[in-house]
């Protein structure tokens, strides 16, 4: 049985390794090795990308941005109107969740099913700005906000909630 031959990684010269890409051949330490289903590849032969679902221009992110404002004005402005006239807070939360989920969704389907962590972020800035007009449409109508005995305690779990579900939809 022979000796393997030593060689110097291709990437650090000062590393002595035995290994070799699977592929072009180009000695390789295990500093720089990708261990691929076919073998051990050297970076440029691995090909280390990310997934197209996670690749977001600039212009889906003002696509997404855009998407969001229009959709958290318009229910916001319905939503507020509809909250005056039913005093029962719990659907308060009921509501929260479809406006996420309808937030999230639109963005979602504007940007092409990108996914991504900015993404998730614009879709909670737009449920956080829909429950903003929801309180703008109340301060016009009555003057003031009204929440009620425990009603900013079910706003805030209704923004919380849509937010963990525009989230779910972006992320």
């Amino acid at each position: 049985m022979t000796e393997p031959e030593t060689l110097r990684c291709a990437t650090h010269p000062d590393v002595e390794t035995t290994l070799r890409c699977g592929k072009c051949g180009k000695p390789i330490c295990p500093r720089c090795m990708v261990q691929t289903p076919v073998g051990a590849r050297c970076p440029d032969c691995a090909r280390l990308y990310k997934l197209p679902t996670y690749q977001v221009s600039t212009i889906y992110y003002l696509r997404a941005a855009g998407t969001a404002l229009g959709t958290a004005v318009v229910i916001g402005i319905i939503w507020g109107i509809i909250e005056s006239f039913l005093p029962f807070r719990f659907f308060t939360l009921i509501i929260g969740a479809g406006i996420g989920y309808a937030i999230g969704e639109l963005v979602s389907r504007s940007v092409n099913r990108k996914r991504g962590p900015w993404l998730a972020v614009i879709g909670s800035l737009g449920v956080v700005i829909c429950f903003g007009m929801t309180f703008a449409v109340e301060m016009v109508r009555f003057g003031f906000i009204s929440f009620g005995g425990l009603g900013i305690l079910f706003t805030l779990g209704a923004i919380a909630i849509g937010i963990y579900m525009a989230v779910n939809r972006l992320r």
